[in-house]
């Protein structure tokens, strides 16, 4: 080969290289609904991200792009591709597998940094060593299908890809190589991306404090919850307060529940017996002196701490002359017997004090 043979052979090299880059970053710089929008798989995803708070974002910033992730994407897209041809048929249902959700999670921190360091702060990042490698659990109850309606919603395997053996007697590994780390619950678990939330407004007049102020707590008041639940076995996402509100029970007396949607998110994995008991399985509905309070009330929403629940509502002394923060309570003490979702003031006083102190 010559060396004028060469060199028009590495021009052209060189050439298609500048136009592919050139002609990605333009894709990738376009209109969402140019380019990614425009295959009618996406349609719903787009129609759905218009009316979302995320609207003004595009679409690689919490997707990514076909290069993202170097030869992975490329191998992925491409895949992607060929399947779409080789079946031939409109697929409208089109979802997230559980890698891209936890790679969509990571690139939520680009812009919600404060509410993912709460996350990992909380027992809602646990990761699925945590959960399915835990022998009190396993040795009570063994590891089933059921496990995933709220540890690995998106597990896109069964429990007997994930964990051997399955049964009350261990030792137990995972056996679905790098699940160890992955969190149980991602911020798609209650949150959804395209989640519609189109009701902003303008005060309609900016010299009127009263339409500034006013106005704009009705619009906000009208927005969606900000939260739902990725139901696993439906494989759909509902909104906080598309959820049922559970009639919940202290004995054969029906409780008072909050009437904030979110209290139904938290009750769908925090959940009561058959009977719907308050206090019974892993449920936490208040009863006792806190009837009626949300979870958020006292707990924080990414976070899940309590730390200053108490002085949120109460003096630093009660009326029973004691500090809240030192009473004989689980939030006190993890081990003590007033666990602080049920207590009632019989669980530390006697009923007669308490009528001769009423009179």
């Amino acid at each position: 080969m010559n060396n004028r043979i060469f060199f028009a052979i590495t021009l052209v090299v060189i050439i298609a290289i500048a136009v592919s880059l050139s002609g990605y970053a333009a894709w990738n710089a376009a209109n969402p609904e140019k380019t990614c929008a425009s295959c009618h798989e996406i349609n719903p995803s787009l129609e759905m991200w218009q009316i979302s708070s995320h609207r003004d974002i595009n679409c690689k910033e919490c997707h990514g792009t076909a290069m993202s992730n170097g030869f992975h994407s490329i191998k992925e897209k491409t895949g992607m591709v060929f399947t779409h041809i080789r079946e031939k048929k409109l697929n409208s249902d089109i979802r997230l597998t559980e890698t891209q959700v936890i790679e969509t999670m990571d690139r939520c921190a680009n812009c919600h940094q404060e509410e993912q360091k709460k996350w990992k702060s909380g027992g809602h990042a646990a990761a699925y060593a945590d959960i399915f490698l835990n022998k009190a659990h396993n040795n009570m109850e063994r590891p089933y299908w059921d496990c995933f309606r709220c540890h690995g919603m998106h597990y896109e395997g069964n429990i007997y890809d994930l964990i051997e053996p399955v049964s009350t007697r261990g030792p137990w590994q995972i056996i679905d190589e790098g699940k160890e780390n992955d969190p149980v619950m991602t911020c798609m678990s209650c949150h959804e991306i395209h989640a519609g939330n189109d009701t902003r407004k303008a005060a309609s007049s900016l010299e009127d404090p009263k339409a500034i102020f006013y106005e704009r707590k009705e619009a906000n008041a009208n927005r969606n919850p900000k939260a739902g639940l990725y139901i696993r076995a439906d494989e759909m996402y509902l909104r906080a307060d598309h959820l049922p509100v559970p009639e919940m029970y202290d004995g054969e007396r029906k409780l008072k529940i909050t009437p904030n949607p979110l209290q139904s998110v938290c009750v769908q994995c925090h959940s009561p017996n058959w009977q719907h008991q308050a206090g019974t399985e892993d449920d936490r509905t208040p009863s006792g002196v806190h009837e009626g309070l949300a979870c958020m009330a006292c707990h924080e929403t990414h976070s899940n701490d309590a730390t200053n629940s108490c002085t949120k509502c109460h003096p630093v002394i009660s009326n029973c002359g004691l500090d809240h923060e030192t009473m004989n309570t689980s939030y006190f003490d993890p081990e003590s017997p007033n666990n602080i979702h049920h207590v009632k003031c019989t669980d530390c006083h006697d009923e007669e004090d308490l009528l001769r102190n009423n009179n």
